[in-house]
């Protein structure tokens, strides 16, 4: 088939873009939609232009590296899906497909598709961790965890903090992300002593980097590829409310 690809091209966050045009032609309903772009790159450095700036690393759906806007839907129109996995196969011949990286002013643009989401990482370091003894590793299973609280913090787990939930929020706000992080701790045994600790400091660390709050549109879980739903936003703002009572003295 034969698609028209409108793609951003920007040279950095300090340099204005603008859209370019390019037609490709003989496309396979079998390719993922980042072989499309491979294809489209080979045919640029042959012309002597500069390829298309996106990210990727394993394909395969798990590491989160990939991901931008396909007709103003985060990772395109495939429910449950990262663009590496989306295949051309959902499209039709002469479709026009507009291309545009996450928006967000936490996710300054590198170049073209390609944004910067160290934001994300400084939301980690300022709580998503547990402090664990070492020394001789303890027998397996020494510490029961409830099958219930398990599922829930392995859900929350899957997370691969791509940023679509921030793209796809009208407020640009990660909080669909830093609830994740926090829950998948939070639920289990180990991480109940920096519990409370953990989810003032993350939320803390969200709002200095500049993304906006939840006001509960619900548009995050629907572009989450790890269908992570707003479940675990209501549970962080618990702890929320309970890390704050207790630096109060309100609570003991």
């Amino acid at each position: 088939m034969n698609l028209t690809l409108h793609v951003w091209r920007q040279n950095g966050a300090a340099q204005p873009g603008r859209f370019e045009t390019y037609a490709a032609e003989g496309v396979s309903e079998h390719m993922s939609f980042l072989e499309l772009l491979d294809v489209i790159n080979e045919q640029l450095i042959a012309e002597g232009q500069a390829p298309i700036a996106f990210d990727h690393d394993c394909r395969e759906g798990i590491c989160g590296m990939c991901g931008f806007m396909i007709n103003g839907e985060p990772h395109g129109p495939k429910l449950a899906t990262t663009v590496c996995q989306l295949h051309m196969r959902n499209y039709r011949d002469g479709d026009e497909i507009w291309l545009e990286p996450w928006r967000a002013r936490a996710f300054p643009v590198i170049r073209d598709l390609a944004v910067n989401r160290s934001a994300f990482d400084r939301i980690i370091a300022a709580g998503g961790y547990t402090t664990t003894r070492t020394g001789v590793a303890p027998d397996a299973h020494a510490v029961l965890v409830p099958k219930d609280a398990a599922e829930l913090a392995m859900d929350a787990a899957e997370c691969i903090a791509c940023g679509a939930c921030v793209a796809a929020c009208p407020n640009a706000s990660a909080m669909l992300f830093t609830a994740a992080k926090v829950s998948h701790l939070g639920y289990l045994p180990q991480g109940q002593p920096e519990r409370y600790q953990r989810v003032a400091a993350m939320v803390a660390q969200h709002d200095a980097e500049g993304f906006g709050h939840c006001t509960n549109h619900g548009a995050c879980q629907t572009a989450c590829p790890k269908e992570i739903k707003v479940d675990y936003i209501a549970r962080l703002n618990r702890d929320l409310r309970v890390a704050r009572f207790r630096a109060e003295g309100s609570l003991d």
